[in-house]
Order: structure tokens, then sequence, then C-alpha cells
């Protein structure tokens, strides 16, 4: 690699550790807590991860772990373990993972694999997995409901995805042209990033504060295969970038970002929405369409992946319900990249999308002191999952419905309709 890339890459540690988690003097950081499709911090990062570790002791923190992953060790156990192990989870994971935040400590988490890597494995056991993790990181999503910690997700080009995302040009050349894109969407290749991410995460604070002033009681999306009316809880809050805990620390959940978003009313979505993009989880699900009544989903179908996605509508009951919407302008950087990444993390932040499953407490008033079944009775949905999917495009319109029923633009043709 040259020394331009090794130049870019500290710089995008220090992006991720001043950023992204904010880490304090005095604070530990996790670095690749578990996720849904990996166990940690791929070891094809090390590198990226050496830096991350380096950065966050130079500002003070008082210890850094880092939990490893190799994808390939997940393909393995698909390939040769007991068909009946897979209701087993190495908890110490989501144990530790948990105790860090419980502690008051950071966490970083990766989203980085081959979207590819099970292709032609059993589905049922690819949703036993996921169920059994969902089950066991319940505690450490509550306090990321809750505003309890300080955490980051990241992502970074590894085997099977690069070769995914590039197939069109030659192998040798696929992982630096990556490397290039992520630096560039993550604005890694300006003098000072700190400052350009300083910027922009006011430019989106600017949005979401306009958004807050006009309260809204719902939103209407039209675009192709799109009509769908989304209602909002009574003391919803729209949140951008910066997210702060409850001790005061700001912090910017996703690396990188271009939404803002709020959590919606479980029992107030009526209507049908297509999905833009593909969604990709441990199978790729093309064409997506759901459609809704009284906040549920009633029909579901996808012209790829169908069985998969009833697999995952399965998982609790909150799963057919709403917990989020966002709005990402079609100008946005990603969005303008016309790259499709297979990766939610980049490609929610490509295009307006929402979420089936949990909504987020700290996007509701004071909803960072409620109990479930509080959060539940102001209109906030509850469920093991958060699975976003992407629905904008620059064919999308989206309109604000004051309580008065008034109609005001949003959005025209995938593009913000308003001044601020």
């Amino acid at each position: 690699m040259t020394s331009e890339f090794e130049k870019n890459l500290e710089k995008f540690a220090e992006v991720i550790v001043k950023i992204g988690l904010n880490v304090q003097p005095g604070q530990r950081l996790l670095v690749g807590g578990p996720t849904t499709y990996s166990y940690g911090a791929p070891i094809e990062l090390a590198p990226l991860v050496r830096l991350i570790t380096k950065k966050a002791y130079q500002i003070g923190a008082r210890l850094v772990e880092v939990m490893w992953d190799d994808n390939q060790l997940r393909l393995i156990r698909f390939q040769h373990a007991p068909r009946d192990s897979f209701e087993e989870y190495p908890t110490w994971r989501t144990d530790y993972q948990y105790k860090f935040g419980k502690e008051g400590d950071s966490v970083l988490l990766f989203a980085a694999w081959d979207p590819e890597l099970l292709k032609g494995h059993d589905t049922d056991l690819m949703s036993t997995a996921r169920n059994m993790y969902l089950k066991h990181r319940k505690t450490f999503g509550d306090l990321i409901s809750k505003s309890a910690v300080n955490w980051s997700g990241i992502t970074a080009p590894v085997d099977g995805w690069t070769e995914k995302v590039f197939p069109d040009i030659p192998h040798e050349d696929q992982k630096a042209k990556f490397w290039d894109v992520i630096f560039e969407i993550c604005r890694v290749k300006n003098e000072d990033p700190i400052a350009a991410w300083e910027d922009h995460v006011n430019q989106l604070a600017t949005r979401s504060n306009f958004l807050n002033r006009k309260r809204y009681v719902s939103l209407k999306f039209v675009g192709p295969g799109t009509n769908l009316t989304i209602g909002l809880p009574k003391d919803h809050i729209w949140g951008s970038a910066r997210f702060r805990t409850q001790s005061g620390i700001d912090f910017v959940g996703n690396i990188p970002t271009e939404e803002v978003f709020t959590t919606t009313h479980k029992e107030k979505t009526e209507g049908v929405v297509t999905a833009t993009k593909p969604l990709p989880t441990d199978v790729l699900i093309e064409d997506l369409c759901l459609t809704f009544s009284k906040g549920q989903v009633v029909e579901a179908s996808a012209r790829k992946g169908e069985e998969y996605l009833h697999k995952i509508l399965e998982t609790d009951e909150g799963v057919r319900r709403l917990g989020e919407v966002a709005l990402v302008p079609h100008s946005s950087p990603i969005s303008q990249s016309g790259l499709l990444f297979y990766n939610v993390l980049i490609d929610e932040n490509a295009s307006s999308h929402i979420a089936i499953g949990h909504g987020f407490k700290f996007a509701l008033k004071n909803g960072g002191n409620m109990s479930d079944e509080e959060f539940s009775a102001a209109g906030g949905n509850i469920s093991k999952t958060h699975v976003d999917f992407m629905i904008g495009s620059d064919k999308m319109d989206v309109d604000g419905i004051s309580e008065d029923g008034k109609t005001e633009p949003i959005m025209r043709k995938g593009e913000w309709a308003f001044e601020v």
C-alpha cells in the first residue's frame, strides 16, 4: 500500500475515535463487539484496529480490548458443525459487550462481511443462528436504546465483499478501489477530516431541528410501487448524526451517515412500500414489498429471498411493525457514487429508509427513562430485531402532515423541498 493510503488510514482511525466514538479520557474501549453477522472485528482489518487502538490511548483511554472475528470460521461452522448445535451461542461475547456499556465505557462495532458468505446453505440454520444472537444481545441493545453508551458502527473492505461490489475491475485492484471509496464517503480525504465532520454533523442537525419544530403527525411517501403513510408518536424527536449519552458524551453512531430519522408509531402505518435497493441479510432479499394495515405487515413478498423474508417476519410480534423512518437525499455522496454496496450501514445512507422492528427510545421525549411497557403505550415499537431497508430514490416524494391535516412538502424527487 502507498504512503497516501497509510496517511488516509490513520486519518480514518482518528475520525472513528474522535468523531464516531468520542472516547473520553479514562474510558475503556471495546473494539469489535458482536453483531448480527459477525462476532467482532475482522482479522483482515488488523492494521486499522491497531491504529484505532493507538489513537484511543493517545487521547487518554484507560484500556482498549479487541474482540476478533474471522468470517471464514462462520462459514466452516455452517459447512461442518452438527445441525443441532446452532442454538448455542458464545454468550461471553455479548456479556462482555454489555459489561463495557453498563460500566460507562465505549464500544465500536464493525459492519464488514461477505454478503454471500453463506449462499446456498440451510436458511433454517441461518435463522436459528440469527435468533440466538438477537436473544443474547438484548441487554446491550437496551443500553443503546436508552442512550446509556457511546458507540459507533463502521465498515471497511474485506474479502468476498470487495469482489461483490467491484466485479468488473481486476481482482488485484478491487480492495484498493474499495478503500478509496470508503475514504471518500467518510470524508477522510478532506485536509481536515475532523472539521469536515463537524460541519457535516451541524448541517444534518439543522434538518432534524427544522423537522422537530414542525411536529408532523405523519409522513406520506409516494413513488414507484410505494404509497405509504407513516404515523409518528406525539412526542417524537428527530435526530441525525450526533447522539448524546445520558452522561453527556456526544458521539456519531454511524460512520458514514447522511440521515435524519425518528421513531414511528407502531399502530399508524398504512399502505404499500417497495424497496429500491436489495436488503442484504444472510440471504440477499431483492424487490421487497410490504403492505401495512393498522401498523402491521399484512402482506410481504420479494422476487428473491422471500422465504428468508418470512423467517425474519416470524422473529416476534414487533418485527411486523415499523420502528424507524429516516430521510436521506438522493444527492448524498453515497448515492452519487453510483455503487450498490450490499451493506445496510452504507446503503441506508444512500437512500431514505424505514425499519421494521424495534423503535428508538431516545427518539421519544423522556424515552430513555421509559420501561418497555411505557414506551409501547406511547406508540413505540418493541422487538428483538431492527431491520432497515431502503425505499428512497430520485422519484420519491415525501410530505409532512400536520395535526390539522395540512400537507407540506419535505422531499420532491428525492431531494429536500425546504431550506434551512
